[in-house]
């Protein structure tokens, strides 16, 4: 999807910022950021890391899959396409198609040119694999570059639903609760995404597994 526009995840994080009446300010304390992050996120001047995003989702008692359902006006789109295509960011494709329908299938049927991407801050990239409409499932390919984490600063991140995870290449180290454990190639995990954690790529290869996010929300 090549010619996807890239997504205003800052503008709807925003709104939903402000349909909540949350401040910025106190969004920022809720997730443990500065106001300048922000602010610089919902003006689209900066990419989350997967920790960040997943906390401001959590403080603002919204999914993950309401940032990317929000609907936008027909008047606005063009300008977003227009951006986007002036100036190359961090995100790579897009996740247009939820602005332009949000009840729209993607699937049955996937190919890897019709994914939509979204490349987050500290090395990791989401790949949407498929979605049903009226689900708040996360169904993603995850790529983790070699020094990428969930968390740039190292801290631990905590949402609310449960995943499931399996690596096919390269190797991933989780850090859950207390404990630590390297993944490779096959091996699977599952846990309530409430336990505190953290993923991080100690290799020099990517590091991609399949991902399946369940929201509570």
């Amino acid at each position: 999807m090549s010619s996807a526009a890239v997504p205003p995840l800052g503008a709807r994080i925003r709104q939903a910022r402000t349909a909540k009446g949350v401040s910025l300010r106190a969004l920022a304390r809720d997730v443990g950021v500065s106001a300048s992050l922000v602010s610089q996120i919902e003006t689209g001047k900066s990419q989350p890391s997967v920790s960040t995003l997943y906390a401001i989702t959590t403080a603002l008692g919204i999914s993950l899959e309401s940032l990317f359902d929000a609907t936008e006006s027909a008047a606005a789109s063009p300008v977003v396409a227009a951006s986007s295509a002036a100036a190359p960011g961090p995100v790579l494709h897009a996740l247009a198609a939820f602005s332009a329908d949000p009840g729209r299938r993607i699937g049955p049927v996937v190919t890897p040119g019709e994914r939509e991407v979204l490349e987050l801050d500290s090395g990791v990239v989401w790949e949407r694999l498929g979605h049903v409409p009226g689900t708040d499932v996360d169904f993603l390919q995850v790529t983790y570059r070699p020094g990428g984490a969930s968390s740039g600063s190292g801290g631990l991140m905590r949402h609310a639903g449960t995943e499931y995870g399996c690596l096919t290449s390269g190797e991933l180290v989780l850090t859950l609760g207390f404990d630590e454990y390297t993944l490779r190639p096959g091996d699977a995990v599952c846990f309530e995404s409430t336990t505190p954690h953290r993923y991080r790529n100690d290799g020099e290869e990517p590091a991609v597994g399949v991902w399946f996010v369940f929201s509570d929300t």
